[in-house]
């Protein structure tokens, strides 16, 4: 089992802003599987699939970005899944834009949706996968940034972004080891 878990917010006002990749990159993952968003559990939109004969969740939690924690951990419990089986997808300032990076582990940085994740499952051992969102360009304070649009200039490259994260997620779910998925997809 593998619960893949894409953070975000979840009124239309929303969609298109950067604070949203995470959404953005599970809904490819969901095309990519074929399968829709169709249930509500846990404080989340869901899909489910299956990848070799295993059950994948993938979810859109409805609980705000700073409260993405509560669903996460609800989702492990009801679906009786370990902390190793969770995949998040979720942008990450600290990252130049476009860039993906795949991690077994490590800290929240900066995102306060992951400190949710974190301190709600009491555990920091779940992949990771960010998606790169800072610009040099851009000089506004980061809450500003993270819930502003995305440029239409820069449109192509977040969306291409968030299909490589969504591949990476996939390759995961399929049972690739974390140090490969890495090396493929991170940068």
């Amino acid at each position: 089992m593998k619960i893949i878990v894409g953070l975000g917010n979840p009124e239309d006002k929303y969609a298109k802003t950067f604070h949203n990749m995470g959404w953005t990159a599970v809904g490819d993952v969901a095309q990519k599987l074929g399968v829709k968003f169709k249930k509500r559990e846990c404080e989340s939109l869901c899909a489910e699939a299956n990848i070799g004969g295993e059950k994948v969740i993938i979810a859109r939690p409805l609980t705000y970005m700073n409260c993405s924690g509560r669903a996460v951990k609800q989702l492990l419990a009801k679906h009786k899944a370990g902390i190793g089986d969770l995949i998040v997808i979720y942008d990450d300032f600290d990252l130049p834009k476009g860039h993906v990076r795949i991690r077994p582990s490590g800290s929240a940085g900066t995102h306060n949706g992951m400190r949710s994740v974190i301190a709600e499952t009491g555990s920091s051992d779940f992949v990771r996968i960010r998606i790169g969102i800072r610009d040099p360009e851009v000089n506004i304070p980061i809450i500003n940034y993270v819930l502003s649009n995305v440029r239409p200039e820069d449109y192509e490259l977040f969306i291409d972004a968030c299909g490589r994260a969504a591949d990476a997620a996939l390759a995961l779910a399929e049972g690739q080891k974390t140090e490969l998925v890495m090396t493929k997809f991170n940068g």
